[in-house]
C-alpha cells in the first residue's frame, strides 16, 4: 500500500526542499517507486533541487485544472529510473490549490508509487495545510533555533487538528521530527538548542539529526539531491533517516560538521 509523507516546518528556510530532494532519492535508491510534489504554488524550487527545471512543462496546477494529465505533468529522474517530480506552477497562486483537486491527484498517484513526498510551503496557511491534508506521515523539519521550534509546534497542532484523518476519527498522523543545520560546536557555546532541549518541547519521535555541511550548498547549487552528491556527513545524515522512514533500526549519530582542507585553513590564518 503507498504512502503520502509531507515535509513540512512553521518556519522558512530550514531545509524542507533540500529534505524532500534527499527522503525521495534516498527511497528510490532503495528501489521504491517514489514521487515527489512541490506544493509550493508560485515559487517552485522542488525542480531546481531536483536539477529538472528545464524540463518542466506541465505542472501540478494543469493537473488540478483539467490541462494536462497526470502523466504529461510527471518529470522522471534521469538518475533514478523509480524517481518522479510534480512541479509546482511559477505563475498561479496558492488559491488554484483546491482540496478535492489534491485528493484526486494523490488518488492517482497511489496507483502508481509506493511512497508520495510532499514539500509542504513554510508556515500554516492553504498551501501547507492542503499538503499535509491527506498525509499518512509527516515529517517535521526544525532547525535548533526557539523560533523555528516553536513554530514546529504549531505545526503539530495543525497535524493533529485539521487534516483528513483527524475529521474522520482515522489514526493520526504519524509525525517524525528532522532536526537540520545542526552544529555541535555552536551548541557547546550555547548558539543553537542542544538536542535534548528540542525533543523535550516537540516530543516526537526523531527521524535524524542532519549536521550543517556545505555538502548541501554544493549539491543544490548542481541541482543534485545531498544523498547522490558523495559521502558527506549530510547525505549519510539522510540516508540513516530514509532507512528509519521504512521501519529500520539505525543508532542515532551525532556528526560534527565538516572540517576545512588545509589550504582553506591556511588562508583564513593568512586573513
Amino acid at each position: 500500500m503507498s504512502k503520502i509523507i509531507v515535509v513540512t516546518s512553521g518556519k522558512g528556510g530550514v531545509g524542507k526542499t533540500t529534505s524532500t530532494a534527499a527522503i525521495g532519492a534516498g527511497l528510490a535508491m532503495r528501489g521504491k517507486s517514489t514521487c515527489v510534489i512541490d506544493f509550493d504554488v508560485g515559487l517552485r524550487n522542488l525542480d531546481m533541487i531536483m536539477g529538472c527545471e528545464r524540463r518542466v512543462v506541465f505542472d501540478f496546477i494543469n493537473v488540478i485544472q483539467g490541462e494536462a494529465r497526470l502523466n504529461q505533468a510527471l518529470i522522471k529522474d534521469r538518475r533514478l529510473e523509480n524517481l518522479s517530480i510534480l512541479p509546482a506552477s511559477q505563475t498561479r497562486d496558492k488559491d488554484a490549490l483546491t482540496k478535492e483537486g489534491v485528493e484526486k491527484v494523490l488518488n492517482e498517484l497511489r496507483e502508481q508509487f509506493d511512497y508520495i513526498v510532499c514539500d509542504s510551503p513554510a508556515g500554516i496557511e492553504r498551501g501547507a495545510q492542503l499538503a499535509m491534508h491527506f498525509a499518512d506521515e509527516a515529517i517535521v523539519v526544525t532547525n535548533p533555533e526557539v523560533s523555528s521550534v516553536r513554530d514546529s509546534d504549531r505545526v503539530l497542532g495543525l497535524l493533529s487538528s485539521k487534516t483528513h484523518r483527524a475529521e474522520t476519527g482515522q489514526d493520526p498522523i504519524k509525525p517524525h521530527l528532522l532536526l537540520t543545520r545542526y552544529d555541535t560546536a555552536r551548541v557547546a557555546k550555547g548558539e543553537m538548542m542542544p538536542l535534548e532541549d528540542v525533543l523535550e518541547i516537540l516530543a516526537i519521535p526523531l527521524l535524524g539529526i542532519v549536521p550543517e555541511s556545505p555538502a548541501v550548498l554544493r549539491a543544490s547549487n548542481v541541482g543534485t539531491p545531498v544523498v547522490l552528491e558523495g559521502k558527506s556527513p549530510a547525505a549519510s545524515a539522510y540516508e540513516d533517516a530514509v532507512s528509519r522512514l521504512m521501519g529500520e533500526q539505525i543508532e542515532m549519530r551525532v556528526q560534527r560538521p565538516e572540517r576545512p582542507g588545509l589550504l582553506s585553513r591556511l588562508m583564513r590564518r593568512e586573513a
